[in-house]
């Protein structure tokens, strides 16, 4: 009920927001006219009594041109109205992204001033619009964090094309829902069927009828879109290339979802111009002016960025400086806030400048910061200025910042460069000639002090391929390289021999590895290094990655230049990933934006024209959808009275069905409930709204993901992965047989099924389960092709590789097919035996985790056969994952 007040409350302020900036807009007009009519009025009149008859006149000539203009005017404000709703949206992406009516206000009115003035209304009508538009866009994003300015401007353009009804709102709901219709297998070879089964979902709608038997039919037209660099700026085959532009978006998205980012930022500059695409970063200098002694400056901080440094360059140019005293720094902790009270009052009536710097570390003392920032700025110095800084929280539960200092504040973010080169040069630039001169063994000293630079580098961009990167994001600082430097340095010194065993110790576990808490991290990291701090690079035949040579001995400038002269562009094979990397980064990144833009759209009618349908109407069709195909639990009695056995296998399909039914009672229980709700026999609970928000923007409910495994599929893929799941478990409890070929990634605990393999053999052959593992051997085969389980042990399937894939004729790991990001394996005949008798030369020891996010999804290890040195597979990031 309190979200359904809040929703009320919000519209309401809307209402008035828009009749006051319409009434601003069209009085303003009626001014102008007024002032026209009043001079030609004083140059015509000849006697007081004529004038005043014909003000009266004039008055209500002006009362009815007033009214008219408010029509006239009615679309800017509209649009007005609709950008500030969308401002007030993105705080949802973050709660750093916060703004008051009072600082939209200020930019709408500077927006009109600065607005080119035309006699013709119509003319002047469109140019304001454009004007609040571009400004309000302006304004917004210098706050908005690089990843999250695509979205912004995505949603704008969604919202302004929904409102003037440029696009069909079915369409764009499509585009963010997506429905993908499950299949195993796929027609054309240059599809995945996942792909398939988004082109097949698309079908069923009219407009796109066909378009599965077209594809099909030509596959070589349509490969060509499918294997271009720029599929974006490919026209479709045949009659697709009249397509509308939402349309070619929703084809793409199921051909090439890694290039979404691209095409929507095509989409628009088609729809909004250029500029919006290309707009350059102002200068703090423009961005000063906007500030003033009731609007301070708040600086989002992001690693490895100095933003103050603007600060002190235009503070000198104006005359505020530490050295005259009028610029006053403070560096918030240990203490500091009664010393930034104190400055803040003096600075407020003598006009100086105050950064406070950190203001994250000091939580407690935030909202009397509040309060004295609302009290200084009411009679202030016109001079006065405030420069806060500040980190964001990483999650919403830990943020801390007010929200009066976020809304009364010009937020500014500065993000450092990314890249292998912007991150070599940075890690170089922490040191200087002095360093390179300073060690007595000066060419090994500077040949092994690159590879460290090279080696930061590298762990630390690495985190942008995700948990393909890194399965935990970790703190890597310069502070470890300029330690490290150190170290590397005495270590030469007191050492005839270079020690490269206690360096690579010291280094990867200890300086660089003391953050790392995951153990394949940790391998990942000792690989790196291994790889990069090796004898070779004294004989010049080291590559720090493919094409790029260990630089000879050269002095500090000499790095930089041989950087920039030899390190190939940017892609994934400078880290030792595939390229296949990048391309399920901009996928996860392209699949995150149109999520986010879901969880943006509003869930009623309340925006005027747009997706009109309201969020009940959507959230009873899926509970009956839900509801209709639900099995029903099952019946445990009856099955334990099915066999009096308790063999391992046996208890994992008991344990199976158990978790099952506490599923699928929740899932029946809450939906009934919400049901209610929704036709009005319950009062709406909170956790009954929270349930419908996640039936709307198709999610996973909360209260189902906890009785489930973990997933990151959409709900309508969930559940549909839960009704196959079912399905197994149907055919395992008709008498309970082990399945011929087990499918492991349906199973609640894939663990206790691997587990009961190795209790099972242990059994048979009264073998001590402590000194037992498990061993794979790779078919040629796929599923259908088994009739029956083994004698020992257990065929599974279900599994996919990525990183790598595998190859069947030569039973190896192999290279990875480009665009194929997770290839499935065949089945996997897994089996126990003692562990001194596994094999383990030429085999690469391969974590198994349940999805892409790794990390606390781990299952086992197994060891897959390689003809490749495992370092390669190590720095790829090869993994077997359980669902995709």
């Amino acid at each position: 009920m309190e979200l359904t007040t809040q929703q009320n409350h919000f519209k309401i302020e809307l209402k008035r927001l828009e009749d006051d900036l319409l009434n601003r807009l069209s009085a303003a007009h009626g001014n102008f006219l007024g002032d026209i009519s009043l001079v030609e009025q004083l140059e015509n009149t000849k006697n007081t009594a004529a004038h005043i008859q014909s003000k009266v006149v004039e008055a209500r000539e002006n009362e009815t041109k007033i009214n008219e203009a408010r029509e006239l005017y009615r679309p800017a404000a509209e649009r007005a109205s609709l950008l500030f709703f969308i401002i007030n949206d993105l705080s949802k992406i973050n709660l750093m992204y916060q703004f008051s009516l009072k600082t939209f206000n200020s930019v709408f009115n500077k927006a009109m001033e600065r607005a080119e003035w035309d006699e013709d209304v119509k003319t002047r009508v469109l140019t304001l619009t454009e004007a609040i538009t571009y400004s309000v866009f302006l304004y917004t994003s210098q706050g908005l964090f690089e990843r999250d300015k695509l979205t912004f401007l995505s949603h704008t353009a969604f919202q302004i094309l929904l409102k003037q009804g440029l696009i069909d709102d079915q369409e764009f709901d499509f585009l963010l829902r997506f429905p993908v219709e499950a299949s195993r297998v796929s027609p054309v070879s240059f599809l995945s069927p996942h792909a398939w089964g988004a082109i097949k979902s698309i079908s069923t709608m009219a407009d796109f009828s066909g378009l599965d038997r077209d594809v099909e039919s030509s596959p070589k037209r349509w490969r060509k879109i499918i294997e271009s660099r720029c599929p974006e700026k490919e026209r479709l085959p045949q009659d697709w290339k009249n397509k509308s532009s939402l349309q070619k978006l929703i084809i793409l998205r199921a051909l090439r979802p890694d290039r979404m980012t691209y095409t929507l930022r095509n989409f628009v500059e088609e729809s909004m111009g250029s500029k919006y695409v290309e707009a350059a970063r102002l200068e703090f200098d423009k961005l000063y002016e906007d500030s003033g002694s009731s609007t301070p400056v708040f600086f989002i901080l992001s690693p490895g960025v100095d933003p103050l440094k603007d600060v002190e360059k235009l503070g000198l140019k104006l005359g505020f400086s530490i050295e005259h005293g009028t610029l006053h720094n403070v560096s918030l902790g240990q203490g500091q806030e009664k010393v930034a009270e104190s400055v803040l009052n003096n600075a407020s009536k003598l006009g100086h400048w105050v950064i406070l710097q950190n203001v994250h570390l000091v939580a407690r003392w935030l909202p009397s910061l509040d309060a004295l920032l609302e009290k200084a700025a009411v009679e202030s110095h016109p001079d006065y200025r405030v420069f806060i800084t500040g980190e964001p929280a990483p999650t919403p539960e830990q943020h801390i910042i007010p929200r009066g200092i976020l809304e009364n504040a010009i937020k500014i973010t500065n993000e450092p460069p990314t890249g292998m080169s912007a991150s070599l040069h940075a890690a170089l630039n922490n040191f200087s000639q002095d360093t390179m001169d300073m060690c007595s063994r000066e060419q090994e000293f500077n040949s092994m002090f690159f590879s460290l630079c090279f080696f930061h580098a590298c762990v630390t961009e690495r985190h942008k391929f995700g948990p393909q990167g890194w399965n935990h994001k970790y703190p890597f600082s310069t502070g470890d390289l300029t330690i490290s430097a150190s170290v590397l340095y005495n270590y030469l010194e007191a050492n005839t021999k270079v020690p490269w065993e206690d360096l690579c110790y010291l280094f990867g576990e200890i300086m660089y590895g003391g953050h790392i808490t995951d153990d394949w991290d940790r391998r990942l990291c000792k690989t790196y290094l291994q790889e990069f701090m090796h004898p070779k690079m004294f004989e010049g035949e080291l590559f720090l990655c493919p094409g790029f040579l260990a630089p000879p001995f050269m002095d500090y400038g000499g790095y930089h230049s041989y950087i920039d002269e030899h390190l190939p562009s940017e892609n994934p094979t400078l880290y030792g990933l595939h390229p296949n990397a990048e391309l399920e980064c901009l996928t996860v990144t392209s699949d995150n934006l149109l999520r986010t833009l879901m969880e943006l759209q509003p869930q009623d009618s309340s925006r005027g024209e747009g997706p009109a349908q309201s969020s009940e109407e959507k959230v009873k069709s899926v509970i009956e959808d839900i509801l209709e195909k639900l099995p029903e639990e099952y019946n445990m009695a009856e099955i334990i009275s099915k066999t009096t056995k308790r063999s391992p296998y046996i208890l994992v399909c008991f344990q199976e069905c158990e978790r099952m039914n506490l599923l699928l009672a929740e899932i029946r229980r809450s939906l009934n409930e919400l049901d209610l709700g929704l036709k009005g026999e319950l009062t709406m609970s909170y956790n009954m709204e929270t349930l419908q928000s996640a039936l709307f923007t198709d999610s996973v409910p909360d209260s189902w993901a906890r009785l489930a495994y973990p997933s990151t599929k959409s709900l309508a893929q969930w559940f549909s992965y839960l009704m196959s799941s079912c399905r197994e478990l149907d055919s395992w409890t008709q008498d309970l047989v082990l399945p011929a070929v087990v499918w492991l990634s349906g199973l609640f605990n894939p663990q206790s099924f691997l587990t009961a393999v190795l209790q099972s053999i242990a059994r048979k052959n009264q073998w001590p389960l402590d000194k037992m593992t498990l061993t794979v051997d790779i078919t040629k085969k796929t599923k259908d092709d088994f009739g029956h389980p083994p004698r020992e042990g257990a065929y599974i399937h279900g599994l996919f590789m990525e990183g790598a894939r595998w190859d069947t004729q030569s039973g190896l790991i192999s290279e990875a097919v480009l665009r194929d990001l997770t290839p499935a394996m065949p089945v996997l005949y897994i089996r126990a035996v003692p562990a001194e008798e596994q094999e383990l030369r030429s085999t690469y020891e391969c974590p198994v985790y349940r999805m892409k996010q790794r990390g606390p999804t781990y299952v086992w290890t197994l060891h897959l056969r390689t003809k490749q040195p495992p370092a390669k597979w190590i720095v790829a990031g090869v993994v077997l994952l359980l669902s995709v």
